[in-house]
């Protein structure tokens, strides 16, 4: 990677005013231990704390499995707090984007969560991932009309996947609803939907996943599940990112840059080198995570902690 000119810790800002932030999908992974996070935990760790020294934002993950709970969401806003730029976003519970079978009492408990979120001015984003099965047809743009309605009053961004998505009906829809479109970096195996910088509305939004192709869409029960998103991008693979980027932000009030290559932190390498690329300056690296990945010795704005013998 070519070495940055400066150490900054600003916001990123890439074209006029719009403001840049990079991060990466989830935090609780156990491959992080010892990769992102410390070995040893001291008392009192949080990762969402942590990880809050690093970055401007993160997806919130665990709201596709199960809605936030809003104790949960108290907690995680409560610790972000001393980085005043934080801002989350977060998936849709699958229960309406891949089961297609969300009630008024899913939607009431997906609610509750997203709702302190908002409050306290920390959701920045609602993020609508459909799979690539999710083809489409009228039925299932009728569906997504819906739920775009069903949830009008969140800023949401729509991810698809499948080719069939790739045309100007479904980008006319998004903008007229005031949605975002979310351009994604994927396996391109069949009709998958290619790398793209559409911006239909005011945040511009972006997700890597990686370009695991021998298991992208394995149905081995042998391989683990975490061996979709066990990828590494290189600087010539990100670099074509980072110009996208940039026209996102040409005429978007905020762009997020999601990682979600997480087995042993890589999500968090790339998103640390993305902010690096876009700043044009180093930027600060947790500690165990240089160790795992000497490569981003060029970026980190501090030099290495001296290993401790006993």
């Amino acid at each position: 990677m070519t070495k940055p000119d400066k150490r900054s810790s600003e916001a990123i800002r890439v074209s006029g005013t719009p403001v840049v932030r990079a991060g990466p999908a989830g935090w609780s992974y156990a491959d992080w231990k010892g990769y992102v996070y410390p070995q040893r935990k001291t008392k009192g760790f949080h990762e969402v704390e942590y990880l809050a020294q690093f970055f401007d934002t993160i997806e919130i993950n665990t709201s596709f499995y199960a809605p936030i709970r809003p104790e949960h969401a108290k907690l995680w806003i409560e610790k972000v707090a001393a980085n005043a730029r934080f801002l989350f976003t977060a998936k849709l519970w699958q229960r309406f984007t891949h089961d297609l079978t969300g009630t008024a009492a899913d939607e009431k408990e997906v609610r509750a969560g997203f709702d302190v979120l908002r409050t306290a001015g920390k959701l920045s984003a609602v993020l609508l991932q459909f799979p690539f099965s999710f083809h489409k047809n009228e039925e299932t743009t009728a569906y997504l009309s819906r739920l775009l309605k069903r949830f009008a009053d969140y800023p949401l961004v729509v991810e698809v996947r499948h080719a069939t998505w790739n045309v100007p009906e479904l980008f006319e829809l998004l903008r007229e609803r005031g949605v975002g479109f979310c351009n994604i970096d994927q396996p391109l195996i069949g009709r998958s939907l290619k790398p793209s910088a559409e911006r239909t509305a005011a945040v511009g939004y972006v997700r890597l996943h990686g370009r695991r192709y021998d298991t992208w869409f394995t149905d081995d029960a042998d391989v683990p599940q975490h061996e979709r998103y066990n990828y590494l991008y290189s600087e010539e693979e990100l670099r074509p990112w980072t110009a996208r980027v940039k026209q996102v932000a040409e005429d978007a009030s905020d762009v997020y840059v999601i990682t979600n290559n997480h087995y042993q932190g890589k999500a968090v390498v790339n998103a640390l080198e993305l902010i690096a690329m876009l700043k044009g300056a180093k930027v600060k690296v947790p500690e165990p995570l240089r160790e795992k990945y000497p490569e981003l010795e060029r970026i980190a704005d501090e030099a290495a902690r001296e290993p401790k013998l006993f």
